[in-house]
C-alpha cells in the first residue's frame, strides 16, 4: 500500500477537530511519490503591489480539507518577517512574532552555529540581506501538473506590480523518493491530533495539534504564543527553509575509504543514516537492507530504540537517531515530543550514483530541508546546537551529526560494539548550507486579510 493509501485508510472525518478548511494544505498534505516541484523566491518592492499579489495567490492555495485525498498539484505560500514588513503590516503585529523570526535566519547564525563555510556571507544572493520576502512552493505528481499550477502562479506574478522574482529552483524524485545520497527520506512524520488520522499500530502516539498549528493546544496543554491579531496568527504555522548542496562524491569517497566492498560501504552508510537506502530502519533489519520493509509505510516507522540502549544496532550518533531519539535515554533531558516536526524536504539534481567521486562531482545535487512547526525556531536552534553540532546529550562530547553536521575539521563517527567501540575518522561536511530563511505560513483567511490590508480597515 502506498503512503497516501495508508493515510486514507486511517482517516476518519469524525476524528477531525481542526479547522482544516482554513489551514494551508501543504502543512498536512504529504508529497506524492514520485514528485516534482519548484520553489520560487520573491522580493516585495511596493507594499500595495505585494498585497495585491498575496490576494491573488490566496485563491490558488488549497486548504487542508481532504488532505488525505489525491491531488495532482498544490501551492503553498510562506512569508518572512522582512516580507511582512515590506507588505506594510503594522508594528504591533510585526512585534508580536517570536524574536528569532523577527531577526531572520542570517542574524541567528550564532544560535544556529552557521559559521565558516555555512556562514550567511557565503549564501546564494536570494537568501542574503533579507532578500527573500515570499516563498512559493509547488508540489506535483508529474511535470504536466507542475507546469499547470506554475503557469497560474506566474500569471498572477506577471499581473502584479512591485514584486520581483529573485530565484527559482526545480526539484523532484522518482517513486522511491530518495535523497541525493540514495536514501528514502521524509519517512518519519508525526501524527497530528485532530487531523482525522490515527497512528499506525505500534507508531508513536499522536502529537498535540498546537505543536504544529497555531491557536490549538500544545503538548503543554495550552496554545503556543501566536502573532496578533487573531486573524493573522490562528491556523498558521512557522517554517524553516534551509537549502543544502550535497557533496555526494565526498560521501561516496568516505564510504570507499572505510569499506572494502559495496556491502561494507552500504553497512557503514546505514549506520550513519540509521536506515538502509530502501528506508528500512536498522532497528528492524540490522544486518541487511529489506526493500519490502522500506517500502511499507505500515512497518518502516514502527519501532523505538528502547531495546537498543547501548546503540549496538543503531548507533546513538546516527543521523536519524539524533533527529528523533524515540525513547532513547538522553544525558541532556528534553521532551522529545515538543521537537517533532513535519518535514516537507525536497531533493534536486541527479539520482545517487555509487561511482560518483569528489573529483567528478558537479555540485548540482542537494536538498531543501523544509519543516513546519509552531515552535520551528526554538526547535531548529535546539537541533543545530545540541542534536546536530554537539554530542553531549549522547555522552559523545563534540561529536557531530555525520550527515548534516558542520565539520570544519575532520570529525569522527562512533559505532558502539562489544567489547570495544569503533571510531571512524575523517567525517567532513557532506551537506553545505547555501541559504535559508525563517518563514511564516499564514492560514487561508490570514492570506486574504493580508491581501486586502485588513488592518487598515480596522484602524
Amino acid at each position: 500500500m502506498s503512503f497516501l493509501g495508508n493515510l486514507r485508510k486511517r482517516f476518519d472525518s469524525k476524528r477531525v477537530t481542526l479547522q482544516l478548511d482554513d489551514i494551508q494544505g501543504l502543512i498536512l498534505r504529504a508529497r506524492p511519490e514520485p514528485y516534482v516541484g519548484i520553489h520560487a523566491m520573491l522580493h516585495v518592492d511596493d507594499a500595495a503591489g505585494g498585497r495585491d499579489l498575496i490576494a491573488r495567490l490566496a485563491d490558488h492555495v488549497p486548504s487542508a480539507k481532504g488532505w488525505t485525498d489525491d491531488m495532482p498539484a498544490w501551492l503553498g505560500v510562506a512569508i518572512s518577517h522582512a516580507g511582512l514588513k515590506a507588505l506594510g503590516l503594522p508594528d504591533a503585529s510585526l512585534k508580536s512574532f517570536p524574536l528569532a523570526f523577527q531577526q531572520g535566519m542570517a542574524a541567528r547564525a550564532p544560535q544556529l552555529r552557521d559559521e565558516g563555510e555555512n556562514a550567511p556571507e557565503t549564501w546564494e544572493p536570494a537568501y542574503q540581506d533579507e532578500n527573500c520576502h515570499i516563498a512559493l512552493s509547488i508540489f506535483a505528481q508529474d511535470a504536466a501538473e507542475l507546469d499547470r499550477v506554475k503557469q497560474k502562479a506566474m500569471a498572477e506574478l506577471e499581473s502584479a506590480s512591485g514584486v520581483t522574482l529573485i530565484g527559482t529552483h526545480e526539484f523532484g524524485a522518482d517513486e522511491q523518493a530518495k535523497n541525493p545520497f540514495g536514501y528514502r527520506d521524509s519517512i518519519s512524520q508525526p501524527t497530528v491530533a485532530g487531523a482525522g488520522v490515527e497512528p499506525n499500530d505500534g507508531d508513536e502516539r499522536a502529537i498535540a495539534a498546537g505543536e504544529f498549528i497555531l491557536g490549538e493546544d500544545s503538548e503543554a496543554g495550552a496554545p503556543v504564543a501566536m502573532p496578533a491579531p487573531d486573524v493573522l496568527g490562528r491556523n498558521g504555522s512557522f517554517v524553516v527553509l534551509r537549502k543544502y548542496e550535497s557533496r555526494v562524491g565526498a560521501f561516496n569517497d568516505f564510504l570507499r575509504e572505510h569499506g572494502q566492498d559495496d556491502a561494507a560501504q552500504d553497512s557503514l552508510g546505514a549506520k550513519m543514516f540509521g536506515r538502509w537506502r530502501s528506508g528500512a530502519p536498522l532497528t528492524l533489519s540490522p544486518d541487511q537492507d529489506d526493500e519490502a520493509l522500506g517500502a511499507d509505510p505500515g512497518r518502516n516507522n514502527d519501532f523505538t530504540y528502547q531495546d537498543d540502549a547501548k546503540g549496538l544496532i543503531c548507533p546513538h550518533s546516527a543521523h536519524m537517531r539524533r533527529m528523533n531519539p524515540r525513547g532513547s535515554s538522553l544525558t541532556i533531558l528534553t521532551d522529545q515530543n515538543i521537537h517533532r516536526i513535519i518535514r516537507r524536504s525536497s531533493t534536486f539534481g541527479p539520482k545517487w550514483d555509487r561511482d560518483v567521486s569528489a573529483a567528478g562531482d558537479q555540485g548540482d545535487r542537494g536538498l531543501f530541508f523544509i519543516f513546519i512547526s509552531a515552535r520551528a525556531y526554538d526547535t531548529i536552534e535546539f537541533l543545530q546546537q545540541e542534536w546536530i553540532n554537539r554530542g553531549n546529550f549522547l555522552d559523545l562530547g563534540e561529536e557531530r551529526d555525520p550527515i548534516v553536521g558542520l565539520h570544519e575539521q575532520p570529525g569522527r563517527f562512533t559505532i558502539p560494539a562489544e567489547p570495544v567501540r569503533k571510531r571512524v575518522n575523517g567525517i567532513t561536511t557532506f551537506n553545505r548550507l547555501r541559504g535559508g530563511e525563517y518563514m511564516f505560513m499564514p492560514s487561508i483567511s490570514a492570506l486574504k486579510w493580508i491581501g486586502r490590508g485588513g488592518w487598515q480597515s480596522e484602524s
